[in-house]
């Protein structure tokens, strides 16, 4: 999609959101730019993800929000967003009806929205996110930079009519599984780089992609609330990490590094392959209205897990501009992380650099 009319839509949808708010609604709402310590903050667990409450607002607002929601996405993003938030209530009914503090733990109106600076000026940006929805978007002087962004489902998977699943990120997994089995055993050996995936995406929430990063503790991905009892997650993460029969050399097999790709090479890629590859990454950019760039020949491709369908798995796409990571671990392998990011355009970064070049 033509870039400007992209942030005209967005520039347009978020001053509607910021002028339907109260003064309240606005102090939660609205950031100055660039308030790098808060616009770089984001989850993908149920905590305080900052800003102003779906919950918190009333039905006019709402869909002010779910309409700049919309506008930083494509069609088919906005549609695995909305669905990816309805599971809430799925998830509620297989957790046991819970509530925290009187309050739904599992809910589907617990995302919460943030304009930073003035939309339509030279740098702005805004923020939404919520259990498994995170979206960053930053716009400098008329580009667009749409990451980190996130989406996961849990359940991954839920039982449909006619025994045909409902799977919000199932097209994530197929088209990455359809690539795996495609490669020849010599392939395969330098793709599939542990026989144990890890229990989270490698890079997690970290504000920056860091070289030599390993999975982070699950504790560490919560704005760090005082009800997170740190020792239940850690002694549950250590339960599942024991299960799988995961160990050091499995993470270490992960570990990120910036400058050499895990996996096999698009280069080394039969063409067939590199097609299949484009179609998973093209899947990525497809989330986006303004999608990142990410040149082919740069990638490289890993998996660690069974090739089995159901059986836990990860997977990693890693080029100079492009990381996804794909987890679908946990809960039986039944609860999916799915992450696209450029490790140098996240939050603007690049975008921002080349502004203050010409203008400071």
């Amino acid at each position: 999609m033509d870039p400007s009319v992209v942030v005209a839509a967005m520039s347009e949808a978020a001053a509607g959101f910021l002028e339907s708010l109260d003064a309240e609604g606005r102090s939660l709402a609205a950031m100055a730019f660039p308030s790098d310590d808060e616009r770089r903050q984001w989850f993908y667990t149920p905590t305080d993800h900052g800003g102003l409450r779906l919950e918190a607002m009333t039905a006019a607002q709402q869909q002010a929000c779910l309409r700049l929601v919309a506008s930083g996405l494509s069609d088919a993003g906005y549609l695995t967003a909305v669905n990816v938030m309805a599971l809430e209530n799925v998830l509620d009914r297989v957790e046991g009806w819970r509530l925290r503090r009187g309050q739904r733990f599992r809910n589907p109106l617990a995302y919460s929205a943030t304009v930073f600076g003035q939309p339509g000026g030279d740098s702005w940006g805004w923020r939404f996110g919520g259990h498994h929805v995170s979206l960053s978007v930053t716009v400098v002087d008329g580009e667009v930079a749409s990451t980190p962004g996130f989406f996961g489902a849990d359940p991954a998977a839920s039982p449909g009519f006619d025994g045909v699943s409902y799977r919000p990120l199932g097209a994530a997994e197929d088209h990455a599984r359809a690539l795996v089995t495609m490669l020849d055993d010599e392939q395969r050996d330098v793709a599939v780089v542990a026989s144990v995936p890890p229990l989270d995406i490698v890079m997690g929430n970290r504000p920056r992609v860091v070289d030599g990063a390993l999975p982070l503790g699950l504790w560490e991905i919560f704005r760090g609330e005082p009800m997170i009892d740190v020792d239940r997650l850690r002694a549950a993460q250590d339960a599942e990490a024991e299960r799988l029969g995961l160990r050091d050399e499995h993470l270490e097999a992960v570990r990120f590094r910036a400058a050499e790709g895990k996996g096999l090479a698009a280069a080394e890629m039969t063409q067939e392959q590199r097609a299949q590859l484009e179609r998973l990454v093209r899947h990525y950019r497809g989330r986006v209205a303004c999608p990142p760039d990410a040149d082919l020949d740069g990638l490289h491709f890993a998996w660690a897990g069974a090739l089995d369908v159901g059986a836990p798995h990860y997977y990693r796409v890693q080029g100079p501009r492009l990381l996804i990571e794909y987890d679908n671990v946990q809960r039986g392998a039944n609860h999916a992380h799915s992450v696209w990011r450029d490790p140098e355009n996240d939050f603007g970064d690049d975008l921002l650099s080349r502004h203050y070049s010409r203008h400071h």
